[in-house]
């Protein structure tokens, strides 16, 4: 069993340092490019294999890690949602795909907002990840549905959402391997990541000036 999990843990590692290469490709590079792209497939690929792989990691014997849980649960759904927002470029409308992942995400996030409350009820510090994670969840999947009912305002909305959610997996992944994979958790490292990617987001966000849809 331990050979396993072992195999399992260096198929994760591998998956994610691709997608974390992969992930900072994509921002060095130039976006809409044909290499942009190809990173940009790369990093999915990656992340959401290595994500897939983490679930069922930690969960088992010895291994058990909430943090690389819930990782894994939102940079699968960041993943997904920031490749679908893409399909937006030629479509209005918001289709059953869409509504899964984002519908996921938000029971998700309920779930675990409950499961905070009830930790922080039984004084047990973990129930503050969950809290976090569960209104953080809840904040995105809402703003998902919002963007759903008028996905074309303004016209290059799909734009701005593609980059927050791709950014958003990458903070993630950086993070995970940070905390998780290099095993420091201060709060520089906890905070650095997010704080650089959001300056990223807002720098493209004015950078492409959204503009209302005739």
């Amino acid at each position: 069993m331990e050979e396993t999990i072992k195999i399992l843990i260096y198929i994760h590692a591998f998956f994610g340092g691709i997608g974390l290469i992969a992930g900072i490709g994509s921002v060095i590079v130039k976006k809409g490019s044909k290499l942009h792209k190809n990173f940009g497939k790369l990093f999915s690929i990656g992340m959401l294999t290595s994500s897939l792989i983490s679930i069922p990691i930690s969960w088992m014997p010895n291994h058990e890690n909430i943090f690389l849980f819930l990782i894994g649960l939102f940079t699968i759904y960041l993943v997904l949602a920031g490749n679908r927002a893409l399909t937006f470029k030629l479509k209005k409308k918001a289709d059953w795909i869409d509504y899964v992942i984002s519908g996921s995400m938000l029971l998700c996030s309920v779930v675990m907002l409950l499961i905070g409350i009830y930790f922080i009820m039984k004084s047990n510090s973990m129930g503050i990840l969950f809290l976090f994670f569960g209104g953080f969840g809840l904040l995105l999947s809402i703003k998902d549905f919002m963007f759903y009912r008028n996905a074309n305002k303004p016209k290059n909305a799909w734009l701005i959402l593609h980059i927050g959610k791709m950014v958003g997996a990458l903070i993630a992944s950086i993070t995970a391997f940070i905390v998780a994979g290099l095993g420091i958790g201060n709060l520089i490292a906890w905070t650095l990541p997010t704080l650089l990617g959001t300056v990223y987001i807002v720098y493209w966000k004015r950078k492409f000036k959204l503009k209302p849809a005739n």
